[in-house]
């Protein structure tokens, strides 16, 4: 179903060691607002919506979140790569490199794995756009807070593009509540630039 190409959706490179950030980075590779999961709801979410646009829109979303948790996993890859036991240890990672070396695992900044119970899914179509749109601000918030803990341009640049595809993805979601409920009332739905795709 999936085409993958074989490319970051926006290039990473991050010259320099900065095992602080990587942790922080965790946040949005393993916490309750992650990436990950925003892709694995949306990715769920789609079979109980009853519109063709609501449903391609999760999907091309979903799949693009995915997208984003491979950006950060690289990030936060590229922040550990060469620092010294000292250095990981001095950025609060010396249980997580004991536990996981160099590899990227999904947690928090605080260690707390990834669960599935960060994924909400009601089945009822009003409540998990809504809940979907506050996913996005919560991940705009995150990415915020996250530039603001860094003065390097090679860390703040990606960064800003995954907080503009947040704000992008609000909107959509928008519209998707708007389609959703015209549908509830039965007026005619609006126009929007939902996906079009059929599933």
């Amino acid at each position: 179903m999936w085409i993958y190409e074989k490319r970051l959706e926006y290039p990473v490179r991050i010259t320099k060691p900065d095992p602080r950030m990587a942790k922080l980075l965790m946040a949005q590779y393993g916490g309750p607002d992650s990436e990950l999961g925003a892709g694995l709801r949306y990715l769920t979410q789609r079979y109980s919506m009853p519109d063709d646009r609501i449903r391609a829109t999760l999907t091309d979303i979903g799949t693009e979140e995915i997208a984003h948790w491979e950006m950060i996993a690289t990030m936060i890859t590229q922040c550990m790569q060469g620092a010294s036991l000292e250095e990981l240890t001095a950025a609060g990672l010396d249980g997580y490199y004991v536990m996981h070396s160099n590899g990227v695992f999904p947690a928090d900044p605080n260690g707390v794995p990834f669960t599935t119970a960060y994924i909400a899914c009601t089945g009822d179509p009003i409540a998990d756009l809504s809940e979907d749109m506050a996913a996005e601000q919560k991940a705009r918030a995150t990415y915020e807070h996250l530039m603001n803990m860094t003065s390097n341009s090679q860390i703040i640049e990606p960064l800003y593009f995954l907080r503009e595809r947040e704000i992008v993805h609000y909107q959509r979601f928008g519209e998707c509540l708007e389609i959703m409920q015209a549908i509830k009332t039965g007026r005619s739905a609006p126009s929007c630039r939902c996906a079009r795709r059929r599933y």
